[in-house]
């Protein structure tokens, strides 16, 4: 039954994916011979320059820009969080750019992707190089970035929004329940939340208190960070945020000091050209990041020979290989063969392991977490987190010799679940099929979705996830020289901010990818070296060459489903993961 639906899905899906790629193969084929042509030259920059730096659209780790993205539907390419990191590096660093111009529109990015954003911002300002921030609408975490601009604008009909964070969990065991669908879940930990939405209706207290507690440190992080900004003080911002600023007329964000003046965006030019003290519009050369990452940084070659390699690790850890078009995924197989490399070349002196993973597959997990061991025996390893290193995300840091976070990264989430569907009630009553089963042993059949699983075969499937929590928390013993009674009083799948994560020695320091560096040179011990980022980008056309037309427009179209209907898309997610998962809840935005 299962192949039978497996292969008519698929059909379908493969008539539909084949039809769209024979209609836009030719327009693509330009469009990319077109693109490559320009995409080599190099950016001239001219004086009187300034950065155009747009915060629109998602913010992901890394992303290789494709010149078939326009082309493949409504959904905004997304932003590479280190090309603007690098971008306005660059910036600083150019003496003929003056400053930088954010124009703050609708942008997705969890809080600690914003707080490396202001953090290169705040560095740039060192430079006394100019900030003007304008927007039509400030969103909260545009806000929050924009606020340490020397000039804050918003325009006269606008909006800023300041209303503090909200994190919203939807429960589908009752949708579950009338598609005749039970969800048979196997876990260890109070705090392993992941499973509530499958079978729960309301959220339980022990994840109600560690969402309260990581919201309430991430909201006080931004507050204490825009009250330095803005003159103000913390207890006048959370008065504000009570008022709901989103809906109160423009003046009063001037009055009330969120803002400094209301223009309209041709008046904004005005200002650009009364800051750079030129004569008119055409003086101005606006750079855009993509402009920006077109400028050779000024950097003098190292002759040395020494590396200190950036391995990027982010999205989720499967235990498969990079055979996909999609550039998120942490495929242990491809991880583990790069790692290895890293950790033969002797030319590379430390690495940087740089996770942004919710955690994903326990076995995958434990297979990477002995690589990044047998690594760190030949050489420096140090993690910089991002957004997210839980559950297996933390599983493959824990084994580094020093761990950097961002204050809002969320982290630990120690625990193992398991989850199989038991789709008994849909098929038999509510589709009318029935099943009949051959067998040479008892548990042949197990995880037949069919039939509710026995309670033998339930508990083989509970030791199995104990011993999993179990080797767990040992290697964050062993990884952070702690005891494994110590780990697990922190563990059983709870949530840490990257603040509290240091407080629980779960991390070393706080702060980005830029002190994770300084750490891994100052342990490597060379004073002269280059620093090379990894895996290296791949081309469109070896990407293509590797996965073929059809799977990449399948990618980029189930990029746009998860977009618009992120409620049913953790249903792809739950196919394709393994049995045994050491991950953060599907579900769970923080606005």
């Amino acid at each position: 039954m299962k192949e039978f639906l497996k292969f008519t899905l698929a059909s379908i899906v493969g008539w539909f994916v084949a039809g769209i790629a024979f209609l836009l193969v030719g327009i693509l084929a330009l469009a990319g011979l077109m693109a490559s042509a320009s995409s080599e030259s190099e950016t001239v920059v001219k004086d009187n320059s300034v950065y155009l730096l747009r915060l629109s659209g998602t913010v992901v780790e890394r992303y290789a820009s494709s010149p078939f993205d326009k082309y493949m539907g409504a959904v905004q390419s997304p932003l590479s969080l280190t090309d603007m990191l690098a971008s306005i590096r660059k910036a600083k660093d150019n003496d003929k750019i003056k400053g930088i111009y954010l124009e703050a529109g609708s942008l997705s990015c969890a809080p600690a992707t914003m707080q490396a954003i202001r953090r290169a911002l705040a560095d740039f300002k060192e430079s006394g190089k100019f900030i003007i921030a304008y927007s039509d609408g400030y969103q909260q975490n545009t806000y929050y970035i924009a606020s340490l601009a020397d000039r804050l604008v918003v325009n006269p009909k606008g909006s800023i929004a300041w209303h503090g964070l909200s994190q919203q969990t939807m429960f589908l065991k009752g949708l579950l329940e009338k598609m005749g669908v039970e969800m048979q879940v196997f876990r260890v930990g109070t705090y392993k939340a992941a499973v509530e939405p499958f079978i729960a209706t309301e959220m339980s207290e022990a994840n109600r208190k560690q969402i309260q507690a990581y919201l309430d440190d991430i909201w006080s992080q931004m507050v204490g960070d825009v009250a330095a900004a803005r003159s103000l003080t913390a207890g006048q911002l959370d008065e504000l945020a009570d008022e709901h600023m989103d809906l109160q007329p423009a003046e009063t964000y001037v009055r009330q000091g969120l803002a400094d003046t209301l223009l309209y965006k041709d008046q904004v030019v005005d200002l650009l050209v009364e800051q750079m003290g030129v004569e008119e519009e055409d003086d101005l050369e606006l750079l855009t990041t993509q402009d920006m990452m077109g400028i050779q940084r000024n950097v003098p070659k190292d002759m040395s020979g020494n590396i200190v390699a950036v391995y990027y690790a982010f999205g989720e850890i499967d235990n498969g290989v990079d055979d996909s078009y999609e550039q998120e995924g942490i495929h242990a197989k491809t991880v583990i063969a790069d790692l290895r490399r890293l950790r033969k070349d002797d030319d590379v002196k430390a690495v940087v392991l740089r996770v942004n993973s919710p955690g994903g597959s326990a076995y995958a997990s434990e297979q990477i977490w002995r690589e990044v061991s047998l690594l760190k025996a030949q050489k420096p390893v140090v993690v910089s987190m991002g957004d997210y290193a839980a559950s297996g995300g933390y599983y493959i840091s824990c084994p580094a010799d020093w761990i950097v976070a961002e204050p809002t990264t969320l982290t630990g989430s120690i625990g193992i679940f398991g989850m199989v569907p038991n789709a008994s009630q849909l098929l038999n009553k509510e589709l009318g099929l029935r099943f009949e089963t051959v067998k040479t042993n008892r548990l042949a059949d197990l995880g037949d979705l069919s039939r509710p699983w026995t309670p033998e075969e339930k508990a083989l499937m509970q030791r199995s996830v104990d011993q999993g929590y179990e080797l767990f928390t040992l290697r964050c013993a062993e990884g952070r020289g702690l005891s494994q009674d110590s780990i697990k009083r922190i563990a059983e799948g709870r949530v840490w901010s990257g603040l509290q994560a240091q407080q629980l020695h779960l991390v070393d320091e706080l702060g980005g990818m830029d002190r994770a560096i300084a750490e891994a040179v100052e342990r490597a011990g060379v004073d002269r070296y280059s620093l090379v980022s990894y895996p290296s980008s791949r081309s469109l056309l070896d990407r293509l060459a590797d996965v073929g037309m059809e799977r990449y427009i399948e990618a980029r179209l189930r990029t746009s489903f998860d977009g618009y209907f992120q409620s049913v898309s953790w249903l792809r997610r739950l196919k394709e993961a393994d049995r045994l998962q050491a991950r953060l809840p599907f579900e769970g935005v923080i606005e």
